[in-house]
């Protein structure tokens, strides 16, 4: 009986508890917040200087000018936008979650005398500097203790904090190895050894210009260049680059050029010493070091650099297709007709899907490599296609067999391709198919 009363009297009290949190606790606005600004209603807007000394004692000084952020000690570089924002922007967001201590005797039981980590930031038009000094974490790991400058009262701060606040002076540069308009970007060379690839842009199509001319693969010109804007430096061996042979760089093992109109910026990379690549950027005197993937990644050889699209063609582009096969030749016309365009060949209408089957394997056909030299089997073609396409446009490609492999050529370009030879199989089935 006692323990069916006990029992009860939990339920209560629970029930209890429930109500005040839904009839109080549910008024609340959640996304309101009652807690202390420590710098005040300062926006990160306002903020245009920063002072940083990380926890392992390095002292460095940003400031906006311009719109943007610069790094003045210890050094003069360009800062890193995102690191220089996120620091105003969480100083000016900085809230107490609770208060430790209003007066505290002994600040060095919080790591706070002296600070662990100090930042300290100017408003546009203000003298007077805001800081605030950062300690060690408390017990439970998921806060920080910190003071206001010239206070000791202690508070807590959300120990995630740490992470944007404690930035030492490489951090808080701009790292990127090279700095270019990508959308202004209309050439690219690259050389390594006897391996010289040169790019040019017209318009949104990327070709190669040396050592071959032909049509280039916009994804990988694309991709080589990604991975320069989004490449930054593992770190500065020399500031002033003042021995330059000490890196390979004298006599580099590969170069690297990105035009935008009369501009260039080029990268220049040296020997290859603990798993770093050294490298310089031209602009610059430092010399700095990067992953040496970068090399392998950027400086592709010409083949990789080519398109492997067959044909510009596509199945809905093309208007007109001639295939020939040995003595046989097949001609594909595109008209209009009461429900939309038709196919005929020898003056009578194909049937839509086996046509468009055709055209949709023969404009997918891809090259898994690329030969310099022309091979001896597309002397006796297998087949050769020539398509029309957007109204003006033609292209023709010979296809050759020599036992289980397969080449082909484009008229407009040096060199065999290789594909696979199954690709080709499934094009002369579909072109039987029509008959």
């Amino acid at each position: 009986m006692r323990r069916f009363a006990s029992t009860i009297a939990l339920v209560l009290v629970l029930a209890g508890l429930v109500g005040y949190i839904y009839f109080v606790d549910s008024k609340e606005d959640p996304g309101s917040s009652d807690r202390e600004k420590v710098f005040g209603t300062v926006t990160a807007d306002e903020i245009e200087e920063i002072q940083v000394k990380s926890a392992d004692g390095e002292n460095s000084r940003l400031q906006k000018s311009d719109g943007k952020w610069q790094l003045v000690e210890p050094v003069k570089a360009a800062a890193d936008e995102g690191e220089a924002s996120s620091l105003a922007s969480s100083l000016a967001s900085l809230e107490v979650n609770r208060v430790v201590d209003e007066n505290a005797a002994a600040l060095a039981e919080y790591g706070l005398e002296p600070a662990r980590l100090e930042v300290a930031f100017k408003k546009k038009g203000d003298a007077n500097e805001q800081r605030v000094l950062i300690g060690e974490k408390t017990p439970t790991g998921g806060d920080l203790y910190a003071r206001a400058k010239d206070s000791k009262r202690v508070f807590l701060i959300p120990a995630y904090l740490d992470a944007s606040f404690n930035k030492n002076t490489f951090a808080l540069r701009d790292r990127r190895i090279l700095s270019f308009d990508r959308n202004a970007v209309d050439g690219l060379a690259v050389t390594s050894g006897s391996n010289k690839v040169q790019l040019t842009k017209t318009g949104s199509e990327w070709r190669l210009s040396s050592p071959i001319a032909a049509r280039a693969d916009f994804a990988a010109v694309e991709g080589a260049l990604e991975r320069l804007s989004s490449t930054q430096m593992q770190g500065i061996v020399d500031q002033e680059g003042g021995n330059l042979a000490k890196y390979g760089l004298t006599k580099p093992t590969g170069s690297i050029v990105v035009a935008a109109g009369s501009t260039r910026a080029t990268l220049t990379l040296g020997s290859t010493d603990n798993s770093l690549l050294f490298a310089r950027d031209g602009s610059r005197p430092m010399v700095f070091t990067v992953a040496p993937v970068l090399k392998d990644d950027v400086i592709r050889s010409v083949g990789d650099f080519r398109r492997k699209d067959l044909f510009d063609a596509r199945a809905f582009t093309a208007t007109r297709v001639e295939l020939k096969r040995g003595a046989e030749t097949v001609t594909l016309e595109k008209s209009k007709g009461e429900k939309g365009d038709v196919w005929r060949a020898a003056g009578k209408d194909v049937e839509s899907g086996k046509a468009d089957d055709l055209l949709t394997k023969l404009t997918g056909l891809r090259a898994q490599s690329y030969d310099a030299q022309a091979h001896a089997s597309l002397k006796t073609p297998a087949l050769v296609v020539t398509i029309g396409f957007d109204e003006k446009k033609q292209e023709t490609v010979t296809f050759g067999r020599s036992q289980k492999d397969v080449y082909a050529s484009r008229s407009d370009e040096p060199g065999a391709a290789k594909l696979e030879a199954s690709g080709l199989d499934e094009v002369i089935k579909a072109l039987d198919a029509l008959k």
